[in-house]
């Protein structure tokens, strides 16, 4: 479901100036918010808990590609996410200090892009100072094998290779959820 802006004109069907520009933009804004409201609806994740992780192997921003089943015997968040996308933004520091934090406990984080364009995701994630390895899915064919439909997006994984949770979205708060989780899984 996608919603549009009716399109207007002035009593005298000239437009003033400059209202095509703004128009257009509010069309375009209404329909990305109607695909964000289409796309909250209808997120869901195939990925059962408990189930096995779907193996992949994407290339990183450091150049050599990453495994995923390289990682087993870690904890494991894979985190979806999109240079578009403005609660990926907000999410980016918390990921960074708890990534910090537990990186020495046996904790991995895979910031998992799903841009068409690899340079503006490596260009974000050097603005945003991100420690943790930074891999590019833009074909999005990690995101489609795990059905994942709503930006952010994180999967734990345990350090037997299952899936433990699944985080769809973000929210100010969110991450004292997923220390409390990555903790307990490091104390497995």
């Amino acid at each position: 479901m996608v919603a549009t802006m009716p399109e207007t004109t002035s009593r005298t069907d000239t437009p003033a100036p400059g209202s095509g520009r703004i128009r257009a933009g509010l069309v375009r804004l209404g329909r990305i918010c109607g695909l964000a409201v289409a796309l909250a609806c209808t997120a869901a994740a195939a990925v059962p808990l408990d189930g096995r992780a779907p193996d992949f192997t994407l290339p990183s921003a450091a150049g050599a590609n990453l495994r995923l089943q390289e990682q087993r015997g870690q904890v494991v968040m894979l985190n979806f996410w999109a240079t578009w996308c403005g609660p990926c933004k907000r999410e980016m520091p918390h990921l960074n200090s708890i990534y910090a934090k537990y990186r020495a406990a046996g904790f991995v984080l895979l910031g998992v892009n799903v841009d068409d364009d690899r340079r503006n995701a490596a260009g974000l994630a050097t603005k945003l100072g991100l420690n943790f390895p930074v891999l590019f899915d833009s074909d999005q064919r990690v995101s489609r094998l795990y059905d994942l439909n709503t930006m952010p997006s994180s999967v734990l994984i345990d350090r037997d290779g299952r899936v433990r949770k699944i985080y769809l979205g973000y929210k100010d708060g969110y991450e004292d959820d997923y220390e409390q989780h990555i903790a307990e899984l490091l104390k497995e």
